[in-house]
């Protein structure tokens, strides 16, 4: 094999320094496979036969990329635990033999070095990482559902202590350079021009040694006994669960890893990880978390629109100041690097705006993830006017003004007097319909939904909505707008609630009439957050806004029917200026130190309830959730949603579906579309037309059809 085909080559230095070159052909990251075992074999058995060799350098051929993990679609190929626990014995053997050199090994890191990237740099006696923004470090295994299996969770908390290693490995944090410095897992940041320089200065000076934690005495107390660890892994899992609600098995697996090794060794605790890699591989839940990570990276290659080029989006304008303006402009200036003009009415609404993203980019200085200069340098991107001054150079604009449909088509009309010909006009409308928004338009084709959830830098979903005339082109330009956006979009056909609002507010309303007839609100929500959900629906609709749930149910209710009517009984909160956490006054409390956490008694005096908790709670989740799957059937039918793995990376980005699911698409074949139907059915029978199966849930249950064929 010539060296342009190998991922692995050496390279002999004349000052006795050899240089292992990672670089993955025909990929811009390098992955592990397990194909490259035999190269990798190659390489070491070359450097153990080298009587003068003075120490190994492991670097990167691809600037901003080191090693982004194992390459995990290994797994799919494995049809027992067995495989999968043969694999991780095989990256579990490689590494050993990179830490057994005799010689000192130095990993020279620039870029993302995750997962059994971190795990090779581990196996390593020192690493060097570049200050690079690119530069990321963790062992993100966990959001697969996974532990890490070629030594990770042996050699973390050997390096910095349990203590340390414990909440990386359980979150799969992501760490920049200084603060990888700061733990002790690097041993110097440099400058990317330098850093094999740098590299090489630490094999001159360093020695071929397994370096382990200097615990404090106090940590050496905890960590150093049986006991004292015991007490480490007992709140460890408190904290784990208290959010997982033993959703996730991963946790817990990590844990138990981690207490073998300290326990028992490092041999016994690298034979444990193998073993239960290997079970963690089999799951239900990293079967449907490792499928979502396949779904969100083929669609990051999709431009939306087949083969159609996005057009380059340079200069973006913003209608409103507001709370989404000013997410959507700071989304815009700090993670597409694209200048965000606002517009608004008043000068109030311009400095709000402004200040919501000083504001979020002065957290990230005070923390340490960003430097003042590049705050000051997002800041230029922004700018604000009261009229039109600066949109004849705009691409792209935002429209985030109030739900107005007249006020919406006005600034249609101004937009396409100012703007450039080619300037496309995205409304971030919740509820109204594309296709109204654009039925005055002089250039309709230009005109596009462009829909954001609240808060806007947080949420990872943007949906893109088309209605009959939108172009090819402004399709791909707004998707590769939110893409840079940081923003997984999806793209959906124009109809009241588009795809994520209307499977919510069936699921919505039935959790308000689970509380009518007397289930208490906090019974209701933890139902669902046991269920899988971030947030219960009761708490949604307070973060949401009362109001802006009652503007909605109307909408919807005239379009698509009875099914979407919502409880009368809601026009009392309104009547009462209950609007959730806006106004602090909801569901819940919004005063004192318990503030959102405690549900408000008044609330049931005005709805005229008197609250009994009588339902189990799979059943309350089972009668709100079926409701929500029964809607995306519907959606997908009706074309809304274009395929089954949108609907799900929709529901799961957009509103919380429990990830290890894997969406309502990927639940329902779990379940089976015959099980589905006859849980609806015996609803319908029992409580109203409301849960009447969806026709091609039906057609699906009669035929044995599920929505994907790979599983």
């Amino acid at each position: 094999m010539s060296d342009t085909q190998r991922a692995f080559t050496l390279e002999r230095r004349e000052d006795g320094i050899a240089i292992i070159h990672i670089d993955v052909p025909g990929e811009s990251m390098n992955t592990l496979k397990a194909s490259f075992a035999a190269e990798v074999d190659a390489v070491l058995i070359e450097l153990e036969q080298i009587n003068d060799l003075v120490g190994v350098v492991l670097i990167s051929d691809k600037p901003g990329s080191f090693v982004a993990g194992a390459d995990i679609s290994m797994i799919a190929e494995c049809t027992n635990a067995a495989d999968a626990e043969s694999l991780a014995r095989q990256g579990q053997a490689m590494f050993d033999r990179i830490e057994q050199l005799q010689v000192p090994v130095v990993a020279a890191i620039d870029g993302a070095c995750l997962g059994g990237g971190l795990e090779l740099a581990l196996a390593c006696h020192y690493r060097v990482c570049t200050d690079s923004s690119r530069t990321l470090i963790g062992l993100p295994e966990v959001q697969l559902g996974l532990l890490p299996g070629s030594g990770g969770t042996q050699r973390l908390p050997r390096l910095i202590g349990i203590q340390k290693a414990l909440p990386l490995i359980l979150t799969g944090k992501q760490l920049r350079p200084k603060q990888a410095k700061k733990l002790g897992i690097v041993d110097e940041v440099v400058p990317a021009s330098i850093l094999l320089e740098a590299a090489v200065k630490q094999v001159q000076s360093g020695q071929a040694k397994v370096r382990k934690v200097q615990h404090s005495l106090a940590n050496k107390a905890l960590e150093g006994t049986s006991a004292g660890r015991g007490l480490i892994f007992k709140k460890a899992r408190e904290q784990a669960q208290a959010k997982a609600k033993g959703n996730y098995p991963a946790l817990d697996k990590i844990i138990d890893t981690i207490a073998h090794g300290a326990d028992n060794g490092f041999a016994a605790g690298l034979d444990y990880e193998a073993r239960q890699f290997g079970a963690l591989a089999m799951s239900p839940e990293s079967k449907q978390l490792r499928g979502i990570f396949f779904a969100t990276t083929a669609m990051k290659k999709e431009t939306g629109a087949g083969d159609v080029k996005p057009r380059a989006v340079n200069r973006v304008g913003v209608l409103g100041g507001g709370l989404m303006g000013g997410g959507i402009a700071y989304v815009t200036a700090a993670k597409a690097g694209v200048p965000a003009r606002i517009k608004d009415i008043a000068e109030p609404g311009i400095v709000h705006a402004l200040k919501y993203s000083y504001d979020l980019l002065n957290k990230k200085v005070k923390r340490k993830q960003m430097r003042r200069a590049e705050l000051e340098k997002t800041m230029l991107q922004l700018s604000g006017t009261l009229d039109y001054s600066g949109f004849d150079q705009v691409d792209v604009v935002i429209e985030a003004v109030f739900e107005d449909l007249e006020l919406k088509q006005k600034m249609v009309a101004d937009i396409e007097a100012v703007a450039p010909e080619h300037t496309i006009f995205a409304t971030n409308t919740s509820s109204l319909p594309i296709t109204q928004i654009a039925a005055k338009a002089a250039r309709p084709e230009q005109v596009i939904g462009l829909h954001y959830f609240s808060p806007v830098d947080k949420m990872p979903l943007a949906e893109i909505i088309t209605h009959e005339k939108t172009s090819a082109e402004t399709i791909a330009t707004t998707v590769a707008l939110a893409k840079k956006q940081g923003k997984t979009p999806i793209v959906v056909k124009d109809g009241a609630g588009f795809y994520v609002n209307r499977i919510l507010a069936p699921y919505m309303n039935e959790a308000a009439r689970l509380v009518l007839a007397g289930e208490p609100i906090e019974v209701v929500d933890k139902a669902l957050v046991q269920f899988g959900f971030p947030v219960g629906p009761m708490k949604l609709m307070d973060e949401v806004g009362i109001d802006v749930a009652a503007k909605v149910a109307p909408i919807l209710a005239a379009e698509l029917g009875e099914r979407f009517i919502a409880p009368e009984a809601f026009g009392k909160l309104l009547d009462d200026e209950r609007k959730g956490k806006k106004n602090k006054k909801g569901f819940y409390s919004y005063q004192g130190k318990k503030a959102g956490k405690l549900v408000d008694s008044s609330v049931y005096t005005l709805l005229g309830v008197t609250p009994e908790a009588r339902m189990e709670r799979q059943e309350i989740a089972r009668r709100t959730v079926f409701l929500m799957l029964n809607e995306a059937a519907y959606c997908l039918a009706e074309g809304i949603i274009r395929s089954p793995r949108d609907g799900d990376i929709g529901a799961i980005f957009g509103i919380g579906f429990p990830p290890f699911l894997g969406g309502p698409f990927r639940y329902m074949d779990q379940l089976g579309c015959a099980e589905v139907v006859g849980q609806l059915r015996a609803y319908a029978a029992q409580f109203g037309e409301r849960f009447t199966p969806a026709p091609l849930l039906v057609e699906m249950a009669e035929s044995g059809q599920r929505f994907y064929t790979d599983n």
